[in-house]
């Protein structure tokens, strides 16, 4: 099958988003300039340099009360800070709950039961015990074509990590099982991990 996505794609549903996977998920937390904490997760999310550190993710959707955007596009933009924090397996109904499209004036750490802290160098909320939280500061808000797709980029300024999720040095992703986002409703959580070494590394 091949389709133009201009001219669409004929099937029930969209298969986009089912092929580009899995997909981290970025936990993003905000704080508003009206100081309401604000908790909403984003599939199209990643890492994309190591020195510095930076991250991205991308919001595609908007709601009636933030112009055009939704609550952590909105709060990035008048702050200048979020942190990302990492999704478990055992957090995915938190994680959906946080999903819906709330009020702004709705605190969603509060709405899901989700307990909270501080965040280090930036003023901003982190996911109390999650694996791992990145505080980040924005260097820059991209406008992509289509109705309300923005591209959020960070730079890491602080990093925590859950001390049961370092092992020998490392931090190892299998002691607290990865949620990731495939296709449609579907999800997929990591339990098992493989190394390949790359041909220069041998």
């Amino acid at each position: 099958m091949f389709y133009r996505p201009g001219d669409g794609h004929g099937l029930p549903h969209n298969p986009f988003s089912a092929i580009v996977t899995p997909r981290p998920i970025g936990w993003i937390s905000t704080r508003g300039a009206d100081g309401v904490d604000n908790l909403a997760p984003y599939s199209f999310f990643n890492a994309v340099a190591y020195v510095p550190p930076q991250v991205m993710f991308a919001s595609t959707s908007a709601k009636p009360d933030r112009d055009g955007t939704k609550d952590s596009v909105a709060n990035i933009r008048d702050t200048g800070v979020f942190a990302v924090n990492v999704v478990e397996y055992a957090a995915r109904e938190a994680m959906n709950q946080t999903s819906g499209a709330w009020d702004k004036g709705v605190d969603e750490f509060d709405d899901a039961g989700i307990a909270k802290a501080e965040c280090e160098t930036i003023d901003c909320p982190r996911v109390a015990d999650a694996p791992a939280s990145l505080e980040c500061r924005l260097t820059r808000i991209i406008e992509l074509p289509g109705a309300a797709n923005i591209v959020v980029f960070g730079e890491v300024t602080g990093v925590h990590m859950r001390d049961d999720c370092l092992v020998d040095g490392r931090f190892d992703v299998t002691r607290y099982t990865p949620l990731a986002r495939l296709g449609y409703r579907d999800y997929t959580a990591v339990r098992e991990v493989f190394p390949l070494v790359r041909p220069d590394d041998a």
